[in-house]
């Protein structure tokens, strides 16, 4: 049985709140502001509360939670209510595959931008075959209505590739509450660096929520393809760029360079969606379809991330390094909608771990 120290319960100033892996005692893991920080053996992370409408619920108490570690409940140790502002990350995905729907996009990243309150703040990042930072962290709406409009569509689509980049190089140098939200159909052809799995389990690692907002370019795909074939898997050689450059110029559609198709076959349409679903899950966050309301849907991401409560606990069992550990917490009050995050890496550090 671990020891605990004396907790303050309330509303205290903490960085953050974070979902934090277990160390041992004594050692200070500081992984973040916003999601899992380890201060000895706690453990700490954000949760949302909200109705089935997606309104933040305001005034539940300590009491009004339980959380379980791997089945076993566990003492809250500290708990507090945290409003702040927040940085996203917004990623449009510029491939071939979704030029028929970017004017949309563009709408979509802009309706999100207004959303947001003075002190919040969002980077724009475009990709295809390459990864394109439009806009650095800034909340001037002109400049980054500007910076989404820019994103035009080019070739193949390393998507693997550009959440990689996300998540170990932008995400790392964006200090308290964050979030990514992902324009994209979910289809990767020309990742080279990082693949599916690869990018999923980083997201258990980190603190940053995923919202993918999924467009399905399937249909426009097929049509294109004279309405029963998609795009062909990519080829490689200098042989093949050539035959689809003069496909590309004899047939009148999208010429490839690069190694990249325009999308994927039904299959992949398949594997892109739950790609998006499990991005969302093991960060935290949620995935949306493009075809809802998207206005409402923004609304809600933003107040999900402007305000969270903190949890945390000291384990009753700390765990071996590298040891995933489940988390369900409950709410105690009919008809609420609990999101947080539901794993975290013992022993992690240098990273964080956000809630849902």
């Amino acid at each position: 049985k671990l020891k605990r120290p004396p907790v303050m319960i309330g509303d205290t100033k903490t960085s953050s709140p974070t979902a934090t892996p277990t160390t041992p005692s004594g050692e200070v893991v500081e992984e973040d502001n916003e999601v899992i920080k380890v201060e000895t053996n706690l453990v700490t992370f954000p949760v949302s509360v909200l109705d089935r409408d997606g309104r933040f619920i305001t005034g539940l108490k300590k009491e009004d939670f339980q959380i379980f570690e791997n089945g076993v409940e566990q003492q809250i140790d500290s708990f507090a209510t945290v409003e702040q502002p927040f940085t996203v990350i917004l990623m449009i995905d510029v491939s071939p595959s979704t030029a028929f729907r970017i004017d949309e996009i563009h709408e979509a990243a802009v309706t999100f931008v207004d959303q947001l309150r003075r002190d919040d703040k969002v980077i724009v990042i475009s990709f295809d075959e390459k990864f394109r930072v439009l806009s650095p962290a800034t909340n001037n709406r002109s400049v980054l209505q500007n910076a989404i409009r820019r994103a035009e569509f080019g070739d193949g689509t390393s998507l693997y590739d550009a959440v990689d980049n996300v998540i170990n190089r932008e995400l790392s140098r964006i200090e308290g509450r964050k979030a990514v939200v992902l324009f994209t159909d979910g289809v990767d052809t020309t990742s080279r660096r990082a693949d599916y799995q690869s990018t999923v389990r980083a997201t258990e690692e980190i603190d940053a929520l995923f919202y993918p907002i999924r467009y399905d370019t399937s249909v426009e795909m097929a049509n294109r393809n004279g309405g029963t074939n998609y795009p062909q898997r990519r080829r490689s050689g200098s042989g093949d760029i050539v035959a689809d450059i003069l496909a590309g110029i004899l047939g009148g559609g999208n010429v490839q360079i690069g190694g990249g198709s325009a999308g994927g076959s039904r299959e992949d349409y398949e594997k892109g969606k739950r790609y998006l679903e499990e991005l969302a899950r093991n960060s935290g966050g949620r995935k949306f379809e493009a075809n809802n309301d998207l206005s409402a849907a923004f609304s809600g991401i933003a107040e999900e991330l402007r305000r969270q409560y903190s949890l945390g606990y000291y384990p009753e069992t700390v765990g071996q390094k590298g040891e995933r550990k489940k988390i369900r917490v409950r709410v105690k009050r009919p008809n609420l909608v609990v999101r947080a995050k539901d794993s975290y890496i013992v022993g992690t550090t240098e990273k964080k771990l956000a809630g849902k």
